[in-house]
Order: structure tokens, then sequence, then C-alpha cells
């Protein structure tokens, strides 16, 4: 569940804030952009208790969204067992979104406005201002932050994850890191939860590495 978790966190949810960026950048105006940003950044410093709850109004079995579907004549739909990763992976995008996205925007700012007004003059469409200037000028910081995101990938939040589990559903949602709190902490088996710590920095450390060197061949781009 794990690394099923954070996979598809990565391939979900690592393009998104780019892609958030990007379009970000085309905004002209200073105070539509100021605006969008602040929206982007506030789920990022809600609680999780906060997250959760609001999930739970949304997506419980007598929550809002079944509420419509029973109005609309359809049945209800068990949300949390059924969709527990797809609301727990959502969830997270839609928190970290705008946050993330804030090293990409700096990176975007830091490009020069000589090569905007070169493609201009040579008759580029925003598009293709996108694929040819502002992606490949940004690629190192893309390259580093997905070094450091893989690197991570055995660290999923026990957080959310424990306060989304119910009884339904713990074949999906159990992790590493909910397991230790439970097993490891919870019946005080701390030399148990410090050897899956351990496991866990050690399976990290190691896929780092891996994914260090590959980046350092195909791109000449590398932490250490």
């Amino acid at each position: 569940n794990t690394i099923i978790i954070s996979l598809e966190s990565l391939i979900i949810g690592f393009p998104i804030p780019v892609i958030f960026a990007l379009l970000l950048n085309q905004v002209q105006r200073s105070g539509p952009r100021r605006i969008i940003q602040t929206i982007s950044y506030a789920p990022y410093f809600m609680s999780n208790v906060v997250v959760v709850s609001l999930i739970s109004v949304l997506f419980s079995a007598n929550g809002l969204v079944n509420h419509a579907v029973m109005g609309a004549g359809g049945k209800a739909i068990m949300f949390l067992p059924e969709y527990f990763r797809k609301l727990f992976i959502g969830s997270n995008i839609w928190q970290t979104m705008g946050f993330n996205a804030i090293i990409f925007i700096a990176a975007l700012t830091a490009i020069s406005p000589e090569y905007y007004e070169a493609a201009t003059m040579d008759g580029a469409s925003r598009f293709q201002k996108i694929l040819y200037i502002d992606l490949p000028l940004i690629m190192p910081t893309i390259i580093l932050m997905l070094i450091l995101q893989v690197g991570n990938i055995m660290n999923v939040g026990y957080e959310k994850a424990y306060l989304m589990q119910n009884g339904t559903n713990t074949t999906v949602s159990e992790i590493i890191s909910t397991y230790v709190y439970k097993v490891g902490l919870q019946t005080a088996q701390y030399s148990f939860a410090t050897a899956v710590g351990l496991f866990n920095s050690v399976v990290n450390f190691i896929i780092l590495v891996i994914t260090n060197a590959v980046a350092k061949k195909t791109s000449d781009i590398s932490i250490f």
C-alpha cells in the first residue's frame, strides 16, 4: 500500500504543480495572479483533521455527494472503502499543489524577458513559448525536485491515512507509518518501530542514490 500510494502520488501529483506554475506564469495582470496564488496556497495550511472532516462531510455514506446521487435516483456509493486511494491522493494534490509550485514559479520569474521578446518577434504562440522557453529553462529545477521526491517515496504521512481509516478500508489504507504507530508505539514495541524506521530510511537512501545516478547520466544534474 505504501509503494502504490507513493508511486501514484508521484506519477499523478508531481506534474500538476509544474503545469500550474506554467499556466500561472501566463497570467499577465498582477492582481488576478496574486489572488490565484493566495487561493492555491491556502489549503496547504489547513490541518489534516479539517481536510479529513471535509472529505467525510462530502464523501461519507451520508455525505453531500451521496445525498445528491440518491436524490438523482442512484444508489449510495461507499467512497472511503472503494475510493480511498483516489481521495487520499486527490486531497494531497489539492493541499500541496500551490505550495509545491512556488519553486517552479520562482524559476520561471528568473527567465530573462529577452527570450519572450525574441519569441514574440518570431511569431511564437503562448504554447510555443511554454514548450521551447519555459520548460527547457526550468528543467534542471524539475529534475532536482523529482530526485528529492523520489528519494522520499517510502514516507507517506500517517496522520491523514490514520484519520481516514475505518473497519472497511484497512486492506488499502494500512501503510507502513500507520502500522508502526499501531504495532510499534501503541503496544510499546519501540525496538520494532525503530527497526522499521531504519528500514524506511535505508530504502529511501538507496532509491535516492539510484535516481541521482540516472539523472546525472541522462541530464548531468545531481544533488551529490
